[in-house]
């Protein structure tokens, strides 16, 4: 029997026998361990389904079997939701990847009653859905990767908008204390958040408090000015606070300028000069007016 014959073989026996091939699918799976909290065993079914269905549909296909599961759309799809679903509910790769590959065992007892006594078209059809089950298996860990990958980049993009908060702390200022080491990815977030709080609250003056950041060196001087820059532009000027007398030393033997700064050691002194600013300025001076009243 060839190829061609095989696949459509095992494709009628996944439709002839799809509720046993889930039913005994689901419980591989719970024995494996593969139901977690959270995940329970008819999310585990609901999940079968759609993974059976699609994999009839690539072993009805032409063309070599690899290509046939990843141009399978439907099946994919199964997969892909599986791998984000297991990923997201904490499951490993391998687990997740085990999971599928238990297809070849679960179905074995169904090609041994359809094969009978012939032993070379059971090991046919065996070799056959095991080439297929791998590749299954491989879209599987390719789509858990990917899952993961997003997870991490959006847990990362989340805890950097957490890491960076504009507080507004009186009329028209605003403060961003900031805490640990700056690089140039979150320095950019500092930047955007800061620039959206002023629009939002008409702000004339943002704090930059340093206090909880260990190191300053040239970049991260480099990036504040830049920032400091930007609020400018938008109409409104900064004040760095929290420079204890490490940075401080740091900064004048690197010769940053920050002479066109505000400066202020602490976040009190910073609020409260720019509390004169603000109250000095009612006058209608610009930003940079307003900052040289406080000097």
């Amino acid at each position: 029997m060839d190829d061609r014959a095989l696949r459509s073989r095992l494709a009628d026996t996944i439709g002839d026998e799809r509720d046993r091939i889930v039913d005994s699918w689901v419980q591989a799976q719970v024995e494996q361990g593969a139901i977690r909290a959270g995940f329970s065993e008819d999310d585990v079914r609901q999940e079968a389904y759609p993974v059976i269905a699609g994999l009839a549909e690539a072993l009805a296909a032409d063309g070599p079997v690899r290509q046939a599961v990843s141009e399978a759309a439907a099946l994919r799809s199964a997969l892909s939701q599986l791998s984000l679903t297991r990923a997201q509910a904490g499951a490993s790769s391998s687990a997740t990847a085990s999971a599928v590959l238990a297809l070849k065992e679960v179905m074995l007892p169904l090609l041994r009653e359809r094969a009978g006594d012939d032993r070379d078209l059971l090991l046919d059809l065996s070799l056959t859905l095991s080439r297929v089950v791998d590749a299954a298996g491989l879209v599987v860990f390719q789509s858990y990767l990917q899952g993961r990958e997003e997870i991490i980049r959006r847990q990362t993009q989340e805890i950097q908008e957490l890491s960076t908060p504009v507080v507004q702390l009186w009329r028209q200022i605003l403060a961003v204390p900031l805490i640990g080491t700056l690089d140039s990815a979150r320095v950019q977030v500092v930047m955007e958040n800061l620039l959206h709080g002023i629009k939002e609250h008409e702000a004339k003056i943002a704090i930059l408090d340093i206090t909880g950041v260990p190191t300053v060196d040239t970049v991260v001087a480099q990036h504040l000015m830049q920032t400091v820059a930007a609020a400018r532009l938008m109409g409104a000027d900064c004040i760095i606070s929290g420079i204890r007398p490490q940075i401080a030393q740091t900064i004048a033997q690197l010769g940053i300028d920050l002479s066109t700064i505000m400066t202020r050691a602490t976040l009190a002194d910073a609020l409260t000069g720019a509390i004169s600013v603000v109250t000095e300025g009612a006058g209608g001076e610009t930003p940079g007016e307003l900052v040289a009243l406080a000097r």
